[in-house]
C-alpha cells in the first residue's frame, strides 16, 4: 500500500491547516482511502473504482484523464501548488 500526506489550506478558511492522507493499492484508478484531519478531529472516506468511473462519466471526462487530475490534486501537491483549491464543508 502506498500513502501520501499533504498539508491543505482550504480557500474556505485560509488560516486553517488540515492534513490529507491518501492511501491506495495499485493506483488511484482502482480506488483509494482518504483521511482528513485538523489535528483535533479526523474524517475518513473510501472512493471505489466504480465511484471514479461514475464521476468521470458524469463530468464527461476520459477516465484516465480524470484519474490523472485526481493524482495531481490529491497526491502531487507540491507540483500542483496553486492549481487546485480545497473547500472544507
Amino acid at each position: 500500500m502506498e500513502k501520501t500526506l499533504n498539508r491543505v489550506h482550504p480557500v474556505s478558511d485560509p488560516e486553517a491547516t488540515y492534513f490529507l492522507q491518501v492511501s491506495w493499492e495499485k493506483d488511484l484508478g482502482t480506488g483509494f482511502s482518504l483521511l482528513l484531519s485538523d489535528c483535533q478531529c479526523a474524517w475518513t472516506g473510501k472512493v471505489s473504482e466504480a465511484d471514479i468511473s461514475r464521476e468521470a462519466a458524469d463530468m464527461e471526462m476520459d477516465r484516465e484523464k480524470y484519474v490523472e487530475e485526481l493524482r495531481k490534486a490529491l497526491i502531487a501537491a507540491e507540483e500542483s501548488a496553486g492549481r487546485y483549491n480545497f473547500v472544507i464543508s
